[in-house]
């Protein structure tokens, strides 16, 4: 995940961004005191508490008390913690504060060298040793945790440690620890299961699980058959680096269940690479071959991950519906140079168009997300958040294209945001996905894992800067002729104001379309009151924003043009008159009803 830089005042500016640079962080600013960030913020402790809760390495541009008072109330365990750093203002100093051994010290050296200092790291073991027994390197895990801080504290206190290792892989990492044969202390390095008193165990991620499944077979028996496989061949689920299958079963739940199971990811081949793996099966299949287009989906897979150093250690065992393979590899493996994962499609509403107004899930997507796919304008509204990402833009009219792209990333293994404005659900992408994907554009897009994000509608934002016009039961009608027929428009428009819903009316105009928002003005006049109230939202959230209020009779649709949404009362909408001169608009619900019903 991407550092956090916190930049709290201007006078910090040029460490931070030297920070940004090194870490290839997000630059998050105080708003009240800088701008031009990729995430602006209005208060400091909120946010930096949310960081830390999503996990968030976090470098505090600021002074440490800072950091330390913000997140007191919510420090709890030292094993989950991120990295929390504070640099000075400038740059004279960085101190990992928490989360030394969880990546803060390797962050605090990598600035230090930046900036040309020598970090204050404090764990001892990193300063005798250079070396943290409870955070290993990437790619190994330790099977006893609670073995670490023993061991680290023997060494500490002037012994020497026996490091055994029956793997193929070189414990390089370990080399600064003083070792001695026969030392009472102990570290083994295995891919196999021990037992937790032998020593401390460090199990270095060398093994990949080829899985197979039928169509929706049961989660337990694919996890039971994995348990009992990793027990046969006696290897500990520890040296697992990912689960391995072929493409086709990308959104197979029992798959995905077991990579839960084990704590690993799930990474897919296509079939032509499991077929080259043919001439290692054991078992090669021309059953499977007619289903899937390779021999071998358990074997294919693990002989897949593992490459052409690699392994077959354990053939392939079959249950009921399921079956599993196991492969040994002669390094460590980086599950994200294996196959590729499940594509991932999370369809975005960005709100009216400032930072404010997006959700915390969406920020956190945008972050997270390896390739954005969005109207130009859209995507303009980000451009402080850009760095790192692949930006796909599309001109206004395109919106099948820009969805069959955004599909076709996402079934190549990508995370794919599929960008709109207000509410990507209402007047926008999100049902066109869906509509993609019915028409069977391509057979990989239904597995690719889907999300909707809500974002705050233009209704919602314009309801919500005039007072509460959205009270009580409301409608949206788009005026738009281009996908629905006028007349379709117009029964819509008629059942609602005979309904007496309050409307909110999208795509009032176009610089084409000049007529519908005055005929609806009129049939909305043959049901209610001509001074109902009307509320103009137009660019809400965004620099040119103005909001006015009108009423049914005096709303003119050449004041009106395609960035305005118009909210149009029912009769029981209120316009009440503010100090200021303006003017609040409100329906009630009926609480009044209620209370004078009370009374009685």
């Amino acid at each position: 995940m991407r550092p956090a830089i916190v930049l709290l005042g201007v006078s910090g500016r040029k460490a931070a961004e030297l920070a940004v640079r090194t870490l290839d962080g997000e630059l998050h600013g105080f708003a009240p005191r800088v701008g031009g960030c990729a995430v602006d913020f209005m208060e400091v402790g909120a946010h930096l508490r949310q960081l830390f809760v999503e996990d968030r390495p976090i470098i505090g541009v600021c002074a440490a008390g800072l950091l330390i008072r913000s997140l007191a109330p919510i420090l709890a365990d030292k094993r989950r913690e991120p990295p929390v750093l504070a640099l000075a203002e400038d740059g004279s100093a960085i101190v990992p504060l928490l989360g030394g051994h969880h990546g803060g010290n390797e962050l605090a050296r990598r600035l230090a060298e930046a900036l040309d200092i020598r970090a204050a790291i404090t764990t001892a073991g990193d300063l005798r040793h250079g070396i943290a027994l409870d955070e290993p390197p990437p790619g190994w895990r330790i099977g006893n945790p609670e073995m670490a801080k023993e061991v680290m504290a023997a060494i500490l206190a002037g012994q020497s440690v026996t490091i055994e290792n029956d793997t193929p892989v070189a414990a390089d990492w370990l080399g600064g620890l003083p070792v001695v044969a026969g030392a009472a202390q102990r570290i083994i390095v295995t891919a196999r299961q021990r037992s937790p008193v032998d020593g401390l165990l460090l199990h270095p991620q060398i093994l990949v699980l080829g899985v197979g499944c039928e169509r929706l077979a049961p989660a337990e028996e694919l996890i039971a058959l994995a348990d009992s496989a990793l027990a046969a061949a006696d290897l500990s689920p520890l040296s697992l680096a990912c689960i391995a299958s072929i493409d086709l079963k990308a959104a197979e739940p029992a798959v995905h269940a077991l990579s839960r199971h084990f704590g690993v990811p799930a990474r897919f081949f296509n079939a032509a690479r499991l077929e080259a793996e043919t001439p290692r099966l054991t078992t090669p299949s021309d059953i499977v071959f007619r289903e899937t287009g390779c021999h071998g989906v358990a074997e294919g897979a693990a002989l897949a991950a593992v490459g052409e150093a690699g392994q077959l250690v354990l053939p392939k065992r079959r249950a009921a519906r399921s079956t599993v393979a196991i492969a040994l590899s002669p390094a460590i493996l980086d599950p994200a140079a294996i196959g590729h994962e499940r594509g991932r499609l999370t369809i975005v509403g960005l709100g009216p168009g400032s930072a404010e107004g997006r959700t915390a899930a969406a920020d956190a997507t945008l972050r997270d997300a390896s390739d954005w796919v969005g109207y130009r304008l859209y995507l303009d509204l980000l451009r402080p958040m850009t760095a790192g990402k692949t930006l796909h833009e599309f001109d206004l009219g395109a919106e099948e294209r820009r969805v069959a792209h955004a599909l076709d990333l996402a079934a190549g293994g990508r995370h794919v945001a599929l960008i709109s404005s207000g509410d990507a659900g209402i007047y926008a992408m999100g049902s066109l996905v869906f509509e993609l994907i019915e028409r069977g554009g391509r057979a990989d897009w239904a597995r690719i894992e889907i999300e909707g994000l809500p974002g705050v509608s233009a209704m919602q934002a314009a309801a919500a800067r005039a007072g509460a016009p959205l009270g009580h039961d409301f409608c949206a009608i788009s005026l738009s002729d281009l996908l629905t027929p006028w007349p379709a428009i117009e029964r819509r428009l008629k059942a609602a104001a005979e309904a007496d819903f309050v409307i909110a009316l999208y795509n009032p105009v176009s610089q084409r379309r000049r007529t519908q928002l005055a005929a609806a003005r009129e049939i909305l006049l043959q049901a209610r009151p001509s001074e109902t109230p009307v509320v103009l939202g137009r660019n809400l959230g965004r620099v040119e924003e103005s909001l006015r209020v009108t009423t049914l009779a005096a709303l003119d649709p050449e004041t009106v043009d395609m960035l305005t949404v118009v909210l149009i009362g029912a009769s029981t909408t209120r316009r009440l008159a503010r100090p200021d001169g303006g003017a609040w608009v409100y329906t009630p619900r009926g609480y009044g009803a209620k209370s004078e019903e009370g009374a009685a």
